[in-house]
């Protein structure tokens, strides 16, 4: 069975960890959080951001990277600017672990991890002059994109009006 896992490397912004955590939880994706944090996993900030869905959040947490390869299984993207392929063009695999991997807000993943996975660093495009997005806006892009590809597994795809009937 295939899982969507996030996985946050060192995040320093309590908000982008709660806003990313409101997207696991209405995307079924499992939350993998890697030490050190820049606040503390109570912090209200973080918390207020993903309030109403804490309690629907499967969340891990690890000491270091190394720890986290350790102790999962899967096959591992990670999202960089300095990545060489663009995460739309990338096949995620429907029938394994998808472990799509972000690195600190203000220092990305560490280089020699990038360097030892060529193949697997996916970049989102943007304007060549700019720095990079808002770590919550590209989790969610790389969530929706392999959910995409998956056909969106057991989500809504149809809302309905509160007042009016369609």
């Amino acid at each position: 069975m295939n899982r969507l896992n996030i996985v946050l490397v060192e995040p320093q912004i309590p908000q982008n960890t709660g806003n990313i955590s409101r997207t696991c939880a209405v995307t079924g994706a499992a939350l993998h959080l890697v030490k050190p944090y820049g606040f503390t996993i109570t912090d209200k900030q973080l918390k207020r951001a993903g309030l109403d869905y804490w309690d629907k959040l499967e969340i891990y947490e690890y000491e270091n990277l190394d720890s986290f390869f350790e102790q999962t299984d899967g096959v591992y993207y990670y999202f960089t600017t300095k990545g060489k392929h663009v995460h739309s063009e990338t096949s995620y695999p429907a029938d394994k672990n998808v472990f799509i991997v972000f690195g600190r807000e203000d220092k990305g993943l560490p280089e020699e991890l990038l360097y030892k996975n060529p193949d697997f660093c996916s970049r989102i495009p943007m304007r060549p002059t700019l720095r990079s997005l808002n770590l919550s806006n590209s989790v969610a892009i790389a969530v929706y994109e392999v959910l995409r590809q998956w056909d969106y597994p057991d989500l809504g795809r149809e809302g309905k009006l509160t007042q009016y009937q369609w």
